[in-house]
């Protein structure tokens, strides 16, 4: 802490510095859409998980040396998702993102999408600051096999995925359990670090947790 400043008037200098990058985000990038237009499908536990996973989310990029502007698209205040994250989400409401009705595809030109999910084809290289990087709003309890894919497939939207298959191998534990669908939160807590440490193999490190079955290669035995 600087010498002389107040921890008062630090706090209240911190949330101003905050505020300031996630303007800047919002003009210059980097951007991030959650679309939260496939909610309906879910039931009240697994929106209570995604509310969890929405603060998280937040709350790591308010700490990020160089924040996402966020916007959560297909978003209505009169849905229980949103109720959800009134409830668990303490000043939900001033939050500083966009909540939006319309689908990210109307929002955003078509060309500067980038739909992330698991069954693209495409490994993602590096993070983009022209584009809009979209997590789908779905809860792992409710996978629908490869309905994100399709969704970004019928607006012929660029799709990625995370490099896990680049940088990390499957262990081998108990369950024989291996699977690379993230939360959107860890997903997000990846694309942060990569644009921090422009570093994959870190980035995977703090997002897929061992319980997803995948290490990186070098930490092989």
């Amino acid at each position: 802490m600087v010498l002389g400043v107040c921890p008062q008037h630090s706090k209240r200098f911190l949330r101003a510095l905050t505020k300031e990058k996630l303007l800047e985000a919002k003009h210059s990038g980097p951007r991030l859409c959650i679309d939260l237009s496939m909610t309906h499908h879910m039931s009240k536990k697994e929106l209570s998980r995604l509310a969890g996973q929405i603060r998280r989310l937040y709350g790591s990029n308010k700490k990020a040396d160089r924040p996402f502007w966020i916007c959560l698209t297909g978003f209505t205040i009169d849905s229980p998702l949103y109720e959800e994250c009134v409830r668990m989400n303490d000043g939900f409401s001033s939050y500083l993102l966009d909540i939006k009705e319309e689908d990210c595809f109307s929002l955003f030109p078509l060309e500067t999408l980038v739909y992330l999910t698991p069954d693209s084809e495409h490994a993602l290289e590096d993070v983009d600051l022209n584009k809009v990087y979209i997590l789908g709003g779905l809860v792992d309890e409710s996978i629908q096999k490869k309905v994100t894919f399709q969704k970004a497939w019928e607006y012929s939207v660029k799709t990625a995925r995370l490099p896990i298959q680049e940088y990390m191998v499957r262990n081998q534990n108990g369950k024989n359990y291996h699977s690379e669908i993230l939360a959107i939160n860890q997903v997000f807590d990846i694309l942060s670090t990569y644009l921090e440490t422009r570093n994959w193999p870190e980035a995977l490190k703090k997002g897929v947790t061992s319980g997803k079955g995948y290490i990186l290669r070098n930490s092989v035995e």
